[in-house]
């Protein structure tokens, strides 16, 4: 268990828009920031950070919550983790006392996986350091490549021993369960016999975006024409190869920063390409780009670089990958090294600047990539160069921006000397053609969809619940504030007549909201509010200078995401960004008071009405004359009723 003072500090210290930025790219948007959803597929940001709350929350799928909530949906921590993550980060010490054997039987499957992953590299780099087949094989090979020792180690590289179930038989010595070794691929189980995997390989660990361990990759070192070159992990509950990018770890924060990602093929590739001082690099590790992958670099940059060797076939197959990073709405460039060098040789023997004037001189818009590409084998044959055309024109279909897709037909017209007319014809029947088949997967939708349409009823406004929740929301932000409140007493006129009579008085907001709903009797009917309720009216009674972010750090998670559900629905609206187009909303702040009467008002009169229909439902159950007392009654209420609605300017 951690300490709880550990975990007080953790919370004092991180700060969210810190350790968000290290996944998402952020903008800022006023006060707060915003960014692309790290949850869902988007192209408009949906996803907001507010560093003076100290809460995030992504509208378009409805998560939110503190910095701990975010580690544990984006990287899938415990909470446990998440806290040692930030502690981690920020320099912490972290207090905590000895898992018992119970405790750790209950790390579940998932938890296990990573735990053996992360054991596995720590041997792998132990065995490369610390041992004589490590350091005469292994670290050799990282020698030969040009690999500094500061860099084999910031990268965690490793070796397993060319022996049959070295790893396999330490692993089980130190307790691990060989089930979890058989489902990370770190062994290999047959006929009650278990080696090793990766036996006699070189070891590249493959990080998640957060640092953790979900995989290996590894280098044979002989001329075995049998084995493959390379071998990764096959597939886990931690490890999807085409959702991870081999580097993103390292490589995250760079960039972000440069606003560009270079995309290269393996992951010596990656290496040399750091170690040279060039960061924001990362591979697909061998596996053809997936559009996880891309998803994965759209949440830092929308600029991606892709780096080519000189072998023309392998050039043609990776096009294909360039038409899925369209399809996402980001801008592709793409730079090939001299024939016989690759980015892993060519980053080798060059310096820093001179390997960053190349990239800046040779990198070409996609464009003028693959039309260059195309067109050699084609220039000759009139057949094969209006296919390359075409080609080209199916790539810049796939742009989602108009602005864009009329820029570079005019780029294709120029390349590929044909009438920009032709092309926007083309295109036009290209995109035709797409909407019409777009349009037969809507109309098959739209039956499913109209038969459900007519089974559901639709769903009536629950006005109490909204106006709860707006009581709620109105304590969250400005439950601590100082305001003046018009107060309405009844009082009996000359003629005998009941009128609100406005009387000014100062109040803490939470102070007015709690005595007018004590006055009267009125109760949460939604469990959920009445305990976040009672926790705020609590906490700011006992503490003036309570603070929101301190009661999400402490409250039950179900209650937190709720809170920070309510508090973060007016920042959507910064979304829109209003200010941009000369359009200034009043702030809410401005008009607090009134905030707060006009709920209380509102759902005073809404209990009015459920009070006279009990009466209404009473009487005919009971099948019986009205009640003069009842009739009374429900004439006093609809008086009631009568004068707050004049109070809020509502005809009835």
């Amino acid at each position: 268990m951690i300490s709880k003072s550990t975990i007080d500090q953790v919370y004092e210290t991180a700060r969210l828009e810190e350790v968000i930025g290290d996944f998402v790219q952020l903008k800022k948007a006023g006060s707060n920031f915003k960014g692309l959803s790290p949850f869902s597929d988007e192209r408009s940001p949906s996803f907001m950070v507010s560093p003076v709350k100290q809460i995030w929350k992504d509208f378009s799928s409805g998560k939110g919550g503190n910095v701990v909530a975010f580690l544990m949906e984006h990287e899938h921590f415990t909470y446990p983790e998440a806290i040692k993550y930030l502690a981690k980060k920020y320099n912490i010490e972290i207090e905590e006392t000895e898992q018992s054997n119970e405790q750790k039987e209950q790390q579940n499957k998932r938890e296990s996986l990573y735990l053996v992953s992360e054991f596995a590299s720590k041997y792998f780099q132990e065995t490369l350091h610390n041992t004589d087949p490590g350091k005469a094989i292994g670290l050799s090979y990282f020698k030969e490549r040009g690999f500094t020792t500061e860099t084999i180690k910031k990268f965690s590289l490793g070796y397993s021993l060319d022996q049959w179930s070295a790893f396999t038989d330490h692993a089980l010595k130190k307790g691990y369960n060989l089930e979890f070794l058989e489902e990370t691929g770190l062994t290999i189980v047959k006929e009650n016999k278990q080696f090793d995997r990766f036996k006699g390989r070189v070891m590249f660990p493959i990080q998640s975006m957060s640092g953790r361990v979900l995989g290996f990759g590894g280098r044979i070192l002989t001329n075995d024409k049998k084995a493959a070159k390379y071998l990764n992990s096959p597939e886990s509950d931690i490890y999807h190869k085409s959702k991870v990018l081999y580097g993103i770890f390292h490589a995250k924060q760079s960039i972000a920063k440069e606003d560009n990602c270079y995309l290269v093929e393996g992951y010596t590739d990656v290496i040399q390409f750091y170690q040279t001082g060039i960061k924001n690099v990362v591979s697909s590790s061998g596996t053809a780009l997936t559009s996880d992958q891309i998803r994965l670099i759209n949440r830092l940059t929308k600029n991606i670089t892709v780096l080519f060797d000189g072998d023309a076939a392998g050039m043609r197959a990776s096009l294909r990958g360039i038409d899925l990073i369209l399809e996402q709405g980001m801008n592709v460039k793409v730079c090939t090294f001299p024939e016989g060098e690759d980015p892993d040789s060519f980053a080798k023997s060059n310096t820093l600047e001179e390997l960053s004037l190349y990239l800046e001189q040779n990198a070409k818009d996609f464009i003028q990539f693959k039309a260059s590409v195309l067109y050699e084998s084609a220039k000759n044959d009139p057949i094969k160069k209006a296919e390359t055309i075409r080609d080209i024109v199916n790539s810049i279909a796939k742009i989602p921006d108009r602005i864009k897709t009329e820029i570079y037909i005019q780029e294709c017209a120029r390349i590929m000397d044909i009438s920009e007319e032709v092309l926007f014809s083309t295109l036009a029947q290209l995109t035709k053609k797409e909407q019409v088949e777009a349009s037969k997967q809507t109309q098959t939708s739209q039956k499913a969809f109209d038969v459900i349409k007519h089974q559901q009823p639709v769903k009536k406004v629950d006005v109490q619940y909204e106006l709860e929740r707006k009581i709620i929301e109105i304590l969250l932000l400005y439950g601590n504030r100082t305001e003046d409140f018009e107060d309405l007493v009844l009082k009996e006129n000359d003629k005998g007549q009941l009128e609100l009579e406005p009387v000014i008085q100062q109040a803490k907001v939470f102070e007015k909201i709690f005595l007018d709903l004590q006055e009267d009797e009125m109760e949460f009917l939604n469990p959920q509010f009445k305990a976040i309720y009672y926790s705020i009216i609590d906490a700011l009674n006992q503490n003036p200078d309570f603070k929101i972010e301190s009661l999400i750090n402490t409250i039950d998670p179900i209650l937190a995401s709720e809170i920070t559900s309510i508090l973060m629905e007016d920042e959507r609206y910064a979304l829109a960004d209003w200010e941009r187009n000369n359009i200034f909303p009043k702030s809410k702040i401005d008009t607090v008071a009134q905030l707060v009467s006009e709920t209380i008002l509102t759902l005073r009169c809404f209990l009015i009405d459920q009070k006279v229909t009990q009466f209404q439902q009473n009487t005919l159950q009971n099948k019986t004359e009205v009640n003069k007392d009842i009739l009374e009654e429900v004439k006093d209420y609809s008086g009631l009723k009568m004068l707050l609605s004049r109070k809020l300017n509502r005809a009835l």
